[in-house]
Order: C-alpha cells, then structure tokens, then sequence
C-alpha cells in the first residue's frame, strides 16, 4: 500500500511473473545440471578414448552458454523488474534483509560467467585438466548460485524464526532448505538430461547417436528416482498448516498436484523409450515432447510452491496485499483507504463508491487476481455474486478460503469494492424492493351467535412454511404443510367434537395443479427411496380431502401446497376452506384459513442465477447447481455427478432433521447447525437482515412472512432467536457435545452480540428447544423484557405449535394463530387474509376470546379464567 500501482489488468493474477519466472527458473536450472553434465560428459569422451563424444561435448557447450547466459540472463532481470513492479514491499523486504546474500549470488553469477566462456571457447587450445577445472568451477559456481537464492526463496514459503528474530541464518536455513535444495538439485540434473536429449538425437552418426542418448536418458531416469524421495522429504518438511492448505484444502493446486504426478509418470516413461534404439525423426520428435513436459514439469512444482505460501507473499510475516501481518488489525480499525498513501479517495462515501472499491480491487486484489484474463480471473471467481452477496463473502473470505488473506478493511470498504466487482466488472446489481399488492379475496363465512352451533378453527402449524423447488437437483424443504382443526360445541361448557363428525378441506380453485410448477412429486422416489403421490382428493386437479382424526383435534399433514397459482405468478398464502359436516353430510360449520408456504429464499445473491418464478421466488436451475458445485469444492462431495446422473440429493440423507424424522450421518452436522453455522460466518454482525437474507420474512421481499402482531409491534427475528452468530453458536455447541469436530471448525470465527461469551450460550437442539413465549410473558403478563433468546423449551412437547392451555383442552394455536402470524396479522396480500376467523366469530381481528369475548364458545359471560391467567382482560394492543 506504500508504493504506486502497475495495473495489468488482463496481465494480472501473477501471469506475467508466472510466464518468465517459470521459464527463467527452467533456464537457470539447466544451467546448473548442464554444467556437471558438461564436465561429466567431457570425462567419458577422455575415458572412452572418442574424439566424436568430445566435440559433441564442444557443440553442446555453445548451445548451452546461448541458452543459460543470453535466455536465462534476460529472464532474470525481466523477474527482478516484474516483481519490483508487481510486489514493491516484498522485493524490499528480501533486498534489505539478504542484501549480502544477493551480493555473495551476483559473485558467484559472475564466476559463472567467465568460467563459462573460458571453458565454451577453449576446447583444444587449454590442456585436459586445466579445461576440465573451468568445468568444475563453472558447476561450482552454478551450485552455489542455487544454494543461495534456494535459502532466500524457501525463507518465503517457510521462514522459520526468522518472523520474530529477522537473523540472516535463521531465515536462510528455513525448515525447508535442505530438502529443497536436494530436490531443485536432482532436478536441475534431470533437466540437463532433457536439453542432453534434445541434442543428441540430432547427432547424424548413428553409434555416436544411440550411444548420446542413452547416456542423456540416464541422466534423466537416475535423478529422477532421487528426486521422488526429496519431494517426499521436502513435503514432510512443510508446516502442517501449509500441508494441509496445499493438500487437502485449496482447489486451485489440485490441477497442478495431478499435473505433477502424471507428468511424473511421462518423463520415466519418456525416459525409458528414449533408452531403446528409436529412429532419428522420432527420437528428435520425442526429444521435443519431453523438454516441453519438463517445463511444464517444473511449472507446477513453481505452482504448487507459490500457492504454499498463500494467503502470504512471505509467510506469517506480509500478505500478498503487501500488509504486514502485525499491521493487520491496525489497517482494519484504520480502514485501507486511509493507512494507503497511493490513493485519491481517502473514505468511502455514496458519491464514490464504484471509484473506491476500484482503487481498493488495486490494493487488494491486484497482485493475485486479472480481469478478464486466463489467470485468477476476478470476473469468473465472483460471477454469481450481487453486490450484497460478495460484500458478505469478502467480509470473511478467510474463513473458508485460507488462502486468501482477511479483509483488512471495514464494512463500508467491503461494500465498495464488492460494488465495484460485482456491479461494475459484473453488471449484477443487488436485488430490488418487491411491490407487493393486496389482491386476496378476505370474505369470510357468516356465523351467527344466535343460531349457530359449532365454532370450527383452523391452522397451520407454522408462521410460514418454506420449500425448496429445485428437486430435479436437490431438496432441502419438500412441500407440505401440516393443516389442524379444531371443532367446538358452542355450549355453557363447550364440548371438543372428534367423533360422529368429517371435516374436509379444499384449496381455493386458482390453485389447483401443483404439480405444473414443482417437479417434487415426480422426484420423491429418487429422493425419498419411495413415490409420493399427489392426493387429489375428491374435486379433479384441486388439493382437497378429508381430515384425520386425532385424539383432540383434526389433522392433514403434508399437503402439497405450494404458492405457484395455475394462472402463473407468486402467490403464498392460499386459502383453504375447511368444513364440517356430520356423517349425513349436514354442514356443521365453516371457516377459511391460509396455508402459507414460501419458495423465496436468497440463495441467488451468493450463488447465481435469477429467481425461478415470476422475478420473485423459486430456486432456478442455475443456483440450484452452483450450490452443489460449492458444495462439492468445500466438502470433497460429489453431488454434480450424482445429479447429473438423474439421481437429485435430499440434503437430509446426510444432515439430521428432527422436523423430518430424518436420522442422517451421524458424523454430520445436523441440517440447522450446519446451513446457520456456515452461513453465520459471512453473515454475521447484520441483525435481523441476517435472517431475512435467505428467509421469507423480509420487509422487501415477496413473501413478508413475520406478520403478527410481534411484527407491528417491531419486534425481530433477533429478540427470540438472537442473532446469527448467537443462533448458530447454539446450534453447534449442542453438536460439539455430541463429538462433531466440524462444529468447532465453525463456531472459532463466531462472536455472540447478545450476550458476553459464547460459554455463556446454551445448547439447544433444532425444532425441540426453541424460544418460550412464557420467558418473556410470564405468567401471562404483558412482557418485562424483550428478548427470550438463551431460554429454550425443555421438549417438543412445550414448543408453542404443540402446546395447550392449561386445561389441556384447546391448542394455544386455535386461538392465537401459528407463529409469526399471532393475531392480530397484518398480511401483505390482504391486510385481514390471516384474521379471518377471529373477524368471522368476534368481529375483531384479536386473539379468539379476548376482550372478555368468550361467548364465542361459552354460551353464558365467563368470570373464571380457564385457559390461562388474564385472559379476561381487554386486548392491549388494540
């Protein structure tokens, strides 16, 4: 951040290092192998007694010092001048420190010169052992150059104690520097072994030819073997860290780590052929091959050894942004843009947004990443992202991406350079405010208190029932939604009817083929291992039935609603018209109540692709696939190849879900604790938009589905459930008692904002121990606080969905609504869509009963509180 930028724009990513520096480093370390195979070569023409191995020697000679002095010395100043430019901090830091070792190099270069030339330009004319000595000093020299720049280039990739002494000897002397240097000597030798191939299959005398060549393949095939053993030295040699980033986590190295090993396998068998009598064309045709595979040989070891450094230019002492570690946390209470110095904007505000997150994409981004070019392309790596999406993703990059250094900036500079990214470079904007329109019909069935009979309630047993429509690939969320009826005998003690009675259900008709939008049901035997079918019930093509009984009250679980009307668009909240009759078929009663279910889920704001439905829900194709994809990278998993195979994955066959009765993996993180315990760590600190990201329930979206009266009230998803961090804290710590490790893996980055330490956190378990309403209206008074998060439910059984009164008569539901839609609701498709029994039976959008309103079912005025304390007073939210 201290020095001017060099935008290379396409260029960038390192590729214009990359392309001479693995050149050079191919060049320099012929030049060491070459010179012994010079001298070596030169003793067996003496020992042989053959004139024709020496002048084959002499040719060489030339060829090798055109090569070494005149490609390897121009590729070697075109690397100090591109890593000056690409990386001032860095190159500074090497020169200060090791001045005197790049000093001692330069001596020895220019030892290596002028033996060179000596012995290139003095075959004949110097006497044997004289000639043969400018050989000897020339590999000498060449050795020594090596042994130098290979102790200050692995100080970089393992510095030892270096980081805390800076002592010359500690850095140069790294963990790494013997089993290194053994390697890039073998190496070099092999290599010397190539270039020795590539000349003497052009040798037109064909004893003399054969003969060359087998002794190249042997200077091939003998440091090959050797080489094998100090890579596995030098891997053991790495810190453990770096062995498992390079390994196991970071996907970029994986086409190199397999390119290594199989071009491995080539040069041996190159090698062997080239051993065996082959015509001259082939022999100089494979020749070529091989020096190619050579290079691309050593290009990803250079590949491999540079991604080990990562996510630092030198390790554990500078970034590849070129911030010092120790300055890190500095930067980020500062902010970049003020601790640079090369910068015009100095703060990010509205006006310059798109103009500081490009000057920040040159500070961080530019020393790794090009745009538009073939390497470390920003545009590709950050394709799916809304500028939302990517904000978040910068914001804790590190976490998941060890090999990307932290953002070492604050929030409003994350915005900025994901603006710039993912809007300017990407022209994906962030998603925009959905109008929603009150286009609900509200009727509701008439009930006279005079001459009516029966009261007849009905519910869902969630707020907001949520699916996931991208089965033909994965399903998390299958549609059904579990329906309850309650039909009481209005009386001066009311009577709950459960026998001699049908209640039936029927969708309203604009819905009414389901299966036309959502390909569930012709997915569930691939997901579920059996076919589910649609029930059509008793009216065609629409959702109808009768409801089973129960010891209480009625039930139809898993109906297959889903918010996709037949004329087209997003609609979810349906209405169902539930009635009963007698066993003659005498209508007793009837009411209408909403189903709500919801495909509206932000997936797409961090992993491509539009919404599915009408620009406003629905998981497409293109998302759906770029998850399992992500998927797949992060966790080693192959669910691309298993979908593509026709086979869609049910995310429960592997994450637990009690709300399910899936069991799973046992050695997996539950479904709860693994989609909150990843998605917390880029999510985190943002409040309730934390939740509302990827939940149906934001203010802006199409589904608004947190609409009772603790929404009017202002309320957040945050003061029952906590934050992010804090709900998904819970979540893990009750995985981490069950000896999950991934839960530990996922809680280290997360800090709770609702109370001091995570220690402080109670497990809990999803869909059993949940936020209590009684924690904060105890004893059914008006509340004293406003937060019932770290006070969970003991069982299922306490949860409010299943809870009664304390009569245990009337389910808490029957009367008050399902959570998150507590009446009063307002709903944003009709203000009253979710009132409308309250408004059928009392007039009044309240809960059943209140304002002293129990002659709804109590024929005479009530002066005992039977279902629960206060329950006579007037409603306080009027």
């Amino acid at each position: 951040m201290n020095y001017p930028v060099w935008n290379l724009d396409i260029f960038g990513g390192g590729l214009l290092i990359a392309l001479i520096a693995v050149f050079h480093v191919y060049i320099s370390h012929f030049a060491v192998g070459g010179g012994l195979f010079l001298v070596l070569t030169e003793l067996k023409g003496y020992r042989e007694d053959n004139p024709s191995i020496i002048e084959y020697v002499r040719r060489h000679a030339k060829f090798f010092l055109l090569v070494t002095m005149v490609a390897g010395s121009m590729t070697g100043v075109g690397i100090w001048l591109t890593i000056a430019l690409l990386n001032p901090s860095a190159t500074s830091t090497l020169i200060h420190y090791y001045v005197f070792g790049w000093a001692t190099e330069w001596v020895f270069f220019l030892l290596e010169i002028i033996s060179l030339f000596i012995y290139a330009y003095t075959f004949g004319r110097l006497g044997r052992k004289t000639h043969l000595l400018m050989g000897w000093i020339y590999f000498a020299a060449a050795w020594m150059s090596l042994f130098i720049i290979n102790g200050i280039i692995d100080l970089m990739l393992s510095p030892g104690s270096w980081v805390e002494n800076h002592n010359f000897w500690a850095g140069f002397f790294n963990p790494t520097f013997w089993p290194s240097l053994f390697f890039r000597t073998f190496l070099a030798l092999m290599i010397a072994g190539l270039f020795g191939l590539l000349t003497s299959t052009r040798l037109k005398n064909i004893e003399l030819r054969h003969k060359m060549v087998r002794h190249c393949a042997m200077y091939l095939l003998i440091p090959f073997f050797l080489l094998l053993g100090s890579a596995w030295w030098y891997r053991a040699a790495l810190p453990t860290d770096i062995r498992v980033m390079l390994f196991q986590i970071m996907p970029e190295m994986k086409p190199f780590i397999t390119g290594f090993v199989y071009l491995s396998v080539l040069l041996m068998a190159g090698g062997l052929l080239m051993a065996v009598r082959i015509p001259r064309a082939m022999g100089c045709t494979a020749a070529v091959v091989l020096l190619i595979i050579g290079q691309l040989y050593m290009g990803c070891f250079e590949f491999m050894r540079e991604g080990g450094r990562r996510p630092y230019i030198i390790r554990n002492y500078m970034y590849s942004n070129s911030i010092l570690k120790k300055d890190l946390t500095t930067v980020q209470k500062t902010g970049v843009l003020k601790s640079a110095k090369w910068v015009r904007e100095k703060k990010v505000t509205r006006d310059n947004l798109l103009q500081s997150g490009h000057e920040l994409y040159n500070l961080l981004c530019l020393p790794c990443h090009s745009i538009g070019g073939p390497l470390n392309d920003i545009k590709k790596v950050t394709k799916n992202f809304t500028p939302w999406g990517l904000s978040n993703m910068i914001g804790a990059i590190d976490r998941f991406h060890p090999y990307m250094p932290p953002f070492p900036g604050n929030r409003l500079e994350a915005q900025a350079l994901a603006t710039y990214i993912a809007f300017e470079l990407n022209g994906k904007p962030d998603a925009q405010a959905v109008t929603v329109k009150s286009v609900a019909d509200t009727d509701t069935p008439a009930f006279d208190p005079g001459k009516d009979k029966y009261v007849l309630l009905s519910w869902t047993d969630m707020g907001m029932q949520a699916m996931t429509d991208a089965s033909n690939q994965w399903m998390m969320l299958p549609p059904g939604v579990n329906l309850h009826a309650l039909l009481i005998k209005r009386d001066e003690a009311p009577e709950i009817i459960t026998d001699n009675v049908r209640i039936t259900y029927a969708i309203d008709s604009d819905f009414n083929n389901p299966a036309a939008a959502v390909s569930f049901w012709k997915n569930s035997r691939q997901l579920f291992g059996k076919k589910i079918t649609r029930n059509t019930g008793i009216s065609g093509n629409a959702l109808s039935g009768a409801m089973q009984s129960g010891d209480d009250d009625f039930h139809a679980d898993l109906l297959p609603v889903v918010p996709y009307p037949a004329d087209g668009g997003y609609m979810p909240y349906p209405s169902m018209t539930i009635t009963a009759t007698d066993m003659k078929g005498a209508i007793l009663a009837t009411t209408k109540t909403v189903v709500p279910t919801a495909t509206e889920m932000g997936c797409n704001s961090c992993h491509g692709g539009l919404w599915r439905i009408d620009g406003k829900a629905g998981i497409s194709t293109a998302t759906a696939g770029n998850i399992l994809k992500i998927h797949d990278r992060l966790s080693g998993t192959s669910l691309s190849k298993q979908t593509a195979a026709g086979k869609p994955v049910l995310c429960q066959k592997c994450h637990a879900d009690s709300r399910f009765d899936r069991k799973g993996d046992t050695k997996q993180l539950n479904m709860s604790a693994s989609i909150h315990g990843f998605h917390a760590n880029f999510l985190a600190p943002q409040g309730a938009d934390a939740c509302t990201a990827c939940h149906p329930a934001g203010e802006s979206g199409a589904t608004r589905g947190f609409r009772g009266i603790h929404h009017s009230l202002d309320l957040k998803c945050t003061n029952c459930h906590g934050s992010l961090a804090d709900h998904a804290i819970s979540l893990l710590k009750a995985e981490e008692k069950a000896g999950k490790k991934r839960a530990r893996v996922l809680m280290q980055h997360l800090q709770p904002e609702m109370v001091a330490s995570a220690k402080d956190i109670k497990p809990r378990r999803p869909w059993v121990n949940e936020p209590d309403c009684l924690n904060c209206h105890k004893e059914f008074e008006p509340p004293d606080d406003d937060t019932t998060f770290n006070q969970w439910t003991a069982s299922k059984e306490d949860l409010f969905r299943n809870r009664t009164d304390e009569a245990g008569l009337v389910p808490c539901s029957a009367c008050h609504n399902s959570m998150h839609a507590l009446y009063p609701a307002t709903n944003p498709y009709g203000k009253d869509l979710d009132n409308r029994q309250p408004l059928q039976y009392q007039k009044k959008p309240f809960p059943m009963g209140s304002n002293k309103g129990c002659a709804v079912c109590h024929t005479v005025i009530m002066e005992e509180e039977l279902h629960h304390p206060n329950m006579l007073r007037q409603f306080r939210n009027q």
